[in-house]
């Protein structure tokens, strides 16, 4: 077969090439060929399909993601934002964080072990290329209906997928949420997150700079797993009629990416490395291509000098492949030598694949022949660019006027009673310690607080105690009912939640998961969904570090809520001051902070108890947000409190049963005057929390609440082993503890 160089391309202009099979459409097609002025090679065919295949060069996102660049609030701990591998952030006394959360979604459906376990592997790769050390994971997970005999099949998979691999890296896993809904059958939504730890002067970045510099790729052997990951996998939806898609799913080798982050950090503190890269989505075509457009020269790529594992490998095939646990580094001549070496030691592969030249093209070549020649800013930054139609959908107006707060009522306190327990038992508000027990959240010894915390906590320095806490939150439902509040709503939750701990919200990474792009119903959602946070994120002062969009999350025409999943994360002087949830002091009084109204929509209770999804979201008031979180950290620092617990899903009645739960107390509540049982267990009003107030401490307490403006009630005190509202109903703690923790096992153990 004769070899497609660009000669042979710039010859044989008529030739056809499987541009469609390969996810480009035609119009990008002839796009390609306008730029390079002829037919493209095979192997360009390769690196322009996966680099502008909609997971990479987010084609119809790009236009509504700008504003979070637009609209950037007035914050000195940005170190670097959008564009690079991760964000990172100022956490004072010289150190720098760098946090991220991408999706692995498709691929866990279709293998949900490999799918998920290198969706872990892969955001670990991006805080080592930005020169931290990665310290902690955390797991956004969304499945179809818990009793559905294919989420038995996914679950399990996925959870084994990010233990396996997270505990084999020792990596702690000290966050998450696991949802279960019925819109995400047969796309369920695994999200991964990861931390990282640096002293500011260590930050690097991905760019090619310094002709005769060295390109080292280094890692492991490149295979066929993952070839059009990227393309062919993640930028489409699933169809029941299209073949298997499993050979573009990734394998992982936890073993193999803990050597690579101590070879890479080890090449970092020996200052070797002078631009670095990740090889994950589109692994070589957009290390390659990302490298040189990023940096101040071209690059000359020799790709037959790419270690194998199946010597069988066709040059396209070697630019598409996704193979895990590699890395691209651009290192100076003279410490060359050097970086061999440790990767030597460490029992890496490495080898020189190419040099930083002086042009301006990026030229591959296969055994002396030239087989691409590009700019390489038309294949990393120069795709295309959509301005997809959007429109409201004619069926959100019926949506919106089915209010969840004319559903039928418990009439009375043992009908209240009965609704707790199913409430508490249902499948997304039960325990998940059947499933985060699966995680090591303790290994390095610097876990400060995990699940089921309100956020996840590290400790980053042990002499001063400095800390850093990270949420991550998203409702589909209220989504779905507005998507612009729904993106607040996670946003605020997020924000509570880092808050509720002690620590001050800093900065946020983001995972957009929606449905496909050519639906205009989905567009509008989406572009309403970023509008949303991005004034959020302008009003709270908290700018958008990073993320990743997932678009096609539907089969056939049905698509998924519209997910956006927030990150926020926050840091904490010393963590010895932190705030858990557990109400664990008999004695301690309960105050209840924030306004609570009658807001069901989209609420748990409805969901559980009627199946319904209707009516609007509750109201989202972001100046209430702010001061509820300078209250909850300063109540923190100066020991006015010792539990805080956010209300969000399950309204005030969840939030008391996991307090009671987690510290083995009860807490007896008294109805406010004017207030309705139901209303004040159920609603899900935002801008609220609950927290243990020390006798001693009320007065001192109540006084701040009411000199900053904040609603403060006092509805109870912990004591005994029952949850009692007075007039209502008695559940000991062993009944709600049963029916707390017997759901998940039930369906899955």
């Amino acid at each position: 077969m004769t070899l497609d160089t660009v000669k042979h391309a710039a010859e044989t202009p008529d030739t056809d090439q499987p541009w469609a099979e390969l996810g480009l459409k035609q119009d990008e097609y002839e796009r390609v060929r306008e730029i390079l002025g002829r037919r493209p090679t095979g192997a360009e065919l390769a690196m322009y399909s996966v680099m502008w295949s909609e997971h990479c060069s987010y084609k119809s996102s790009k236009v509504h993601l700008r504003q979070f660049g637009q609209k950037v609030p007035e914050n000195d701990a940005m170190l670097v934002g959008i564009g690079e591998n991760a964000g990172v952030v100022d956490v004072g006394q010289g150190f720098a964080v760098t946090f991220k959360v991408e999706s692995h979604n498709h691929p866990s459906y279709v293998e949900p072990y490999q799918g998920a376990a290198t969706g872990v592997g892969g955001i670990v790769r991006d805080i080592i290329a930005m020169g931290a050390r990665p310290v902690a994971v955390v797991d956004p997970l969304r499945f179809g209906a818990a009793d559905h005999p294919d989420t038995k099949r996914v679950l399990p998979g996925v959870v084994a997928g990010i233990g396996g691999y997270g505990n084999c890296l020792g990596l702690p896993n000290i966050g998450g949420e696991v949802v279960f809904d019925a819109c995400y059958q047969g796309n369920p939504l695994v999200n991964a997150g990861a931390i990282g730890v640096m002293r500011h002067e260590d930050i690097h970045l991905a760019k090619a700079s310094g002709a005769g510099n060295k390109v080292i790729l280094y890692g492991a052997r490149t295979g066929g797993d993952g070839i059009g990951g990227a393309s062919i996998l993640a930028s489409e939806t699933f169809d029941d009629a299209k073949p298997s898609k499993r050979p573009a799913v990734q394998v992982g080798d936890p073993f193999q990416e803990k050597l690579l982050i101590e070879c890479t950090l080890e090449a970092f503190a020996e200052k070797l490395v002078v631009g670095i890269q990740d090889l994950g989505a589109a692994g070589l075509s957009c290390a390659t291509s990302e490298l040189a457009s990023n940096g101040s020269g071209g690059m000359r790529v020799e790709l037959d000098d790419v270690p194998l594992r199946d010597s069988t490998l066709s040059p396209e095939e070697i630019l598409m492949s996704e193979s895990q646990e590699r890395m691209c580094a651009v290192v100076e001549p003279d410490k060359v030598e050097r970086f061999l070496a440790i990767c030597e030691k460490w029992d890496v592969t490495a080898t020189v694949i190419g040099e930083v030249t002086d042009g301006d093209r990026l030229e591959i070549y296969w055994h002396g022949e030239k087989i691409v020649d590009v700019d390489p800013k038309t294949v990393a930054h120069e795709g295309p660019v959509y301005e997809r139609p959007y429109a409201r959908p004619a069926w959100q107006d019926a949506l919106q006027a089915d209010d969840a707060n004319k559903l039928a009522r418990p009439a009375n306190g043992a009908e209240l009673r009965e609704q707790v327990l199913k409430l508490v038992g249902s499948p997304n508000q039960a325990s998940k310690s059947w499933i985060t027990s699966q995680y090591d959240h303790f290994v390095q010894g610097n876990t400060v607080l995990a699940q089921p915390e309100d956020a996840g906590m590290i400790r980053i320095d042990p002499a001063s105690g400095l800390g850093v806490a990270i949420a991550t939150d998203g409702n589909g439902r209220y989504a779905k009912l507005d998507p612009y509040h729904g993106a607040q709503l996670a946003l605020a939750e997020s924000y509570r939640n880092v808050a509720a701990t002690g620590a001050k919200p800093l900065a946020v990474s983001d995972c957009l998961n929606f449905g496909s792009p050519e639906d205009p119903a989905v567009m509008w959602q989406f572009a309403e969904a970023v509008r949303g946070l991005a004034d959020g994120c302008l009003e709270l002062g908290t700018p958008v570090t990073g993320g990743n969009v997932s678009l096609y999350n539907q089969t056939g025409e049905a698509a998924i809520h519209p997910t956006p999943v927030v990150a926020v994360l926050g840091v904490i002087d010393d963590v010895r001051r932190r705030t858990p949830v557990a109400f664990a002091d008999e004695g301690h009084l309960i105050y209840l902070l924030g306004d609570t109204k009658e807001e069901l929509g989209g609420s748990a209770w409805s969901q559980v108890v009627h199946d319904h999804l209707g009516g609007l979201p509750p109201t989202v008031d972001l100046g209430r947000e702010k001061l509820l979180a300078e209250i909850l950290i300063s109540a923190s620092r100066d020991g006015m409190i010792d539990a805080a617990h956010d209300l969000s899903d399950g309204g005030l009645v969840q939030a008391l049963v996991e307090s009671c739960l987690k510290g083995g107390k009860g807490a007896r509540i008294v109805v406010p005057d004017g207030l309705d049982p139901f209303v004040l267990l159920f609603s899900e009003s935002a801008g609220r929390a609950v927290v243990a107030v020390p006798r001693s401490e009320e007065l001192r307490f109540s006084d701040m609440c009411g000199a900053r403006g904040l609603p403060a009630t006092r509805i109870g005190v912990i004591d005994g082993d029952v949850l009692d509202v007075q007039g209502q109903f008695t559940i000991p703690l062993s009944d709600l503890r049963e029916a707390h923790e017997a759901a998940i096992p039930a369906l899955f153990g």
